[in-house]
């Protein structure tokens, strides 16, 4: 059978549009796909939630993949080692709690088996406002990263969500809107992002997991941008503490959305 190029381009757009146009109403949205916001929509989509994630890279990931200045193994300790196991990573034990893992083999399996258990993912595209009412943030403003990265004038589309999480590290692009048109509203102790701090790796992993929350009605933060937020430290190339902030933001989004 011959291959036709217009088929091709055809079965493309249709499977994409049909994919986002189903997307546009979910339970949750997170935005970041790095390691807590890939754990995140793991769980959230395996307990049956609509979850979809938007990344404005063209690779899934984060900073997984580089693991330490580009030596690309990376380290959890003992407390997060389930999350790996959870996804078929081998680790090995190098010394009393701290377990080493192939940084390529755990964003692979990790992103793998959230897709497979239901995940949408979106790269591409990175989100240049929120969806606000007067009593919660209800939705994300979506446009293609190259168009932003271009300095480009095109209009953006919108999409709703009953919870977004904002796991985009350092930069809590998300957060970061909502305070600039929302001044004084975080759940923080100034109200505003308070800024993240220096290197501490073993008050960062306690932090992180502490600081993942609701931080504005309909707002959540997970991993990196959960100290961000909250001024705690930044903890470098250890692991553990990002996969169980995923964790934990999806337990508490399933408790509230219920049944």
């Amino acid at each position: 059978m011959a291959l036709d190029e217009i088929v091709i381009s055809r079965a493309i757009m249709d499977r994409y549009h049909e994919k986002f146009k189903n997307n546009l109403e979910v339970d949750a949205a997170i935005v970041g796909g790095g390691p807590s916001g890939l754990v995140a929509g793991y769980f959230l989509a395996r307990a049956g939630k609509k979850v979809v994630l938007f990344d404005r890279k063209l690779s899934i990931g984060g900073g997984m993949w580089g693991g330490g200045m580009m030596y690309n193994e990376i380290v959890v300790q003992k407390p997060a080692l389930h999350l790996l196991e959870e996804f078929g990573v081998r680790t090995v034990h190098y010394q009393e709690d701290y377990y080493t893992a192939d940084a390529v083999e755990s964003v692979g399996l990790i992103v793998g088996n959230a897709v497979h258990a239901g995940l949408t993912i979106f790269n591409c595209m990175t989100v240049e406002d929120v969806l606000m009412r007067p009593e919660r943030m209800e939705g994300l403003v979506l446009n293609w990263s190259p168009v932003e990265v271009a300095g480009l004038h095109v209009d953006p589309l919108t999409m709703r969500s009953k919870f977004v999480v904002d796991a985009t590290g350092h930069d809590t692009e998300v957060v970061k809107v909502v305070e600039r048109k929302f001044p004084g509203k975080l759940s923080t102790p100034t109200g505003r992002i308070e800024g993240e701090k220096s290197m501490w790796a073993e008050e960062a992993e306690k932090l992180t997991l502490d600081n993942s929350r609701e931080v504005y009605a309909g707002l959540y933060v997970a991993g990196m941008a959960a100290n961000a937020v909250a001024g705690g430290p930044r903890m470098g190339p250890i692991f553990g503490g990002m996969l169980l902030s995923g964790e934990k933001v999806a337990g508490e989004l399933i408790d509230r959305l219920g049944g």
